[in-house]
């Protein structure tokens, strides 16, 4: 694939995962350009993030009533506008249906803060955090992976990195070491991935 990959980020929150991946972009680390972020949360930071790279930044919310794969298939219809070769999830919150990924096979990358197979959804690094302090793991770690389909957190595995958990750590600590590892993970994950695609 000659020139750079166009991506298409979804967010839901902070954006740092975002910046990561804007910043990889504008140093020529990454051959990709962010054609577009979109959100569904009108609030979340990350919009901010993509003004300020000069990027789309597009609210989406799912109305209450909206039938999620209703939902699902307008947000792929706002994706596909802007002709992305990846669809990136970099902390969105919504488990997408296959209205959504039957348009982009083979094409939608997610980032979780969990090892394959640990701490599937929501606030996996709390419950990780917890379960370290119940003595049951001594790690944690981040993965990212590749959407089928409609399994939470399940994929092939494009890329992993364990992430120990200290005696000393706190909750705060310890999500700042995982995002650390996030941040580039996901930044080597997408250069793989566009290099194979």
């Amino acid at each position: 694939m000659t020139g750079n990959a166009r991506l298409v980020v979804l967010i839901s929150g902070n954006g740092t995962n975002l910046q990561a991946i804007l910043d990889a972009c504008a140093d020529g680390s990454l051959r990709a350009s962010v054609a577009a972020v979109i959100s569904d949360k009108s609030d979340a930071f990350g919009l901010e993030r993509a003004r300020l790279a000069g990027v789309p930044a597009i609210v989406k919310p799912k109305p209450k009533q909206q039938d999620r794969r209703e939902y699902d298939a307008q947000l792929a219809e706002a994706v596909a506008s802007y002709k992305p070769e990846w669809v990136i999830l970099a902390g969105w919150m919504r488990v997408l249906s296959s209205n959504f990924l039957n348009r982009f096979p083979g094409r939608v990358i997610n980032l979780h803060p969990a090892l394959p197979g640990t701490f599937p959804g929501t606030h996996a690094i709390e419950r990780a955090f917890e379960a370290f302090g119940r003595g049951e793991i001594r790690a944690t770690g981040v993965m990212v992976h590749l959407v089928p389909d409609e399994g939470v957190d399940s994929g092939p595995v494009l890329a992993q990195e364990e992430v120990p958990i200290r005696r000393e750590d706190t909750l705060e600590s310890l999500e700042a070491r995982v995002h650390g590892v996030e941040h580039r993970l996901l930044v080597g994950a997408i250069r793989t991935a566009i290099a194979g695609g």
